[in-house]
């Protein structure tokens, strides 16, 4: 009897690992088609209706960025252009070529970064930058799958900041019909994940601080790409993006 009851325990342990599991991934999957779908309302982006103190572009795999940053600053949306994550081999001229701008408006109007690696450098990066120049209205330019967290990554090192978003359409990578083409799947599958990690991320800090962990706080910035936290959401996401696969 003894051992008939074990049976059942381990039995309705094992069922309620197994419903716990299924939930966790019914989550996760409403999570990224919400997420998903942010991205595909976010464009054609709107016009902003006033200038603001300054643009700043992510670099990444499409130029659609930086020619979309130029124009507006050709439109006079912001004083200056910062263009964030430029590779250090590539001369001033040559990105000149890229942005398809006038000579004369990216001699006087645009700066360069070329210290950032990824989204994590890029939200410094351009803190450091605005900062430097008391500018404090963005205009934030990167891709519509991109542009979720690097919204998060900017706000946490410029909570004061006001960042208005213009994200712009990935030219090899329809998000409309995402779910169609594996490399469309994949690139909306890691993103939502990597956004899942620094919202957890920023979870736990605000946490920490509000029971006055101060001194472990330094030690993880939010939305920092390399804190305990982000890895164990990220394996977690990891797990439940095999599930649906």
């Amino acid at each position: 009897m003894k051992r008939a009851g074990g049976r059942r325990g381990v039995a309705v342990k094992g069922m309620r690992t197994a419903i716990a599991l299924v939930v966790v991934v019914l989550l996760w999957l409403a999570g990224l088609f919400v997420f998903a779908n942010r991205v595909i309302e976010s464009t054609p982006a709107v016009e902003p209706d006033q200038p603001a103190d300054a643009i700043v572009v992510l670099t990444g795999a499409s130029d659609m960025r930086l020619k979309e940053g130029m124009r507006l600053l050709d439109h006079r949306k912001g004083q200056r252009l910062f263009i964030s994550g430029v590779n250090q081999k590539v001369t001033r001229s040559e990105l000149q070529d890229v942005t398809e701008g006038s000579r004369r408006l990216y001699e006087c109007c645009v700066d360069l970064g070329y210290e950032a690696e990824n989204t994590v450098g890029n939200a410094r990066e351009i803190a450091d930058w605005a900062r430097g120049h008391d500018f404090y209205t963005l205009i934030v330019v990167t891709s519509d799958y991109h542009m979720p967290r690097s919204l998060l990554e900017l706000k946490a090192d410029m909570p004061d900041a006001k960042l208005v978003p213009y994200p712009v359409p990935s030219p090899d990578l329809d998000t409309r019909k995402w779910w169609k083409s594996p490399k469309g799947t994949r690139t909306l599958v890691v993103e939502y994940n990597k956004y899942l990690a620094i919202l957890a991320r920023d979870m736990i800090l605000s946490i920490s601080r509000a029971f006055g962990d101060k001194g472990k706080g330094h030690d993880v910035k939010a939305g920092s790409e390399d804190s305990a936290a982000a890895d164990a959401v990220s394996a977690s996401a990891k797990t439940a993006a095999g599930y649906a696969s």
